[in-house]
């Protein structure tokens, strides 16, 4: 799956380890989102993202946010003059879904505007 295809689709309530990604799949879907990293030993996805001004960062908060309530999944956010950091992971299923690479290339494709 490719991050157009990622960021067309939509997030699923996903409950349980079997709706957790394999290592495998983690790495798969990764290689489609770039400058995102795994984080906490696996369990999460992060990018920072740098903006010219705080002006800039909280209108990328604030769209991330509208998309993230939309989805109803919701990031972890650390942000301050010109940068905010993005993680995301599935705390329902105790690491990485599908919904986490599905709203990091939502962000992605946001930026690509």
């Amino acid at each position: 799956m490719n991050i157009i295809e990622l960021a067309a689709r939509h997030c699923q309530p996903r409950k349980g380890k079997e709706h957790a990604l394999d290592a495998a799949q983690v790495s798969q879907l990764l290689q489609q989102l770039p400058g995102w990293q795994l984080r906490d030993d696996g369990l999460a996805i992060t990018k920072d993202f740098s903006f010219t001004d705080f002006h800039h960062t909280l209108g990328f908060i604030n769209a991330v946010g509208f998309m993230a309530n939309h989805e109803d999944h919701h990031p972890d956010l650390e942000a301050g003059y010109g940068h905010c950091r993005v993680s995301w992971s599935t705390h329902d299923v105790g690491g990485l879904s599908l919904n986490d690479f599905i709203c990091a290339a939502r962000i992605e494709a946001l930026l690509a505007h």
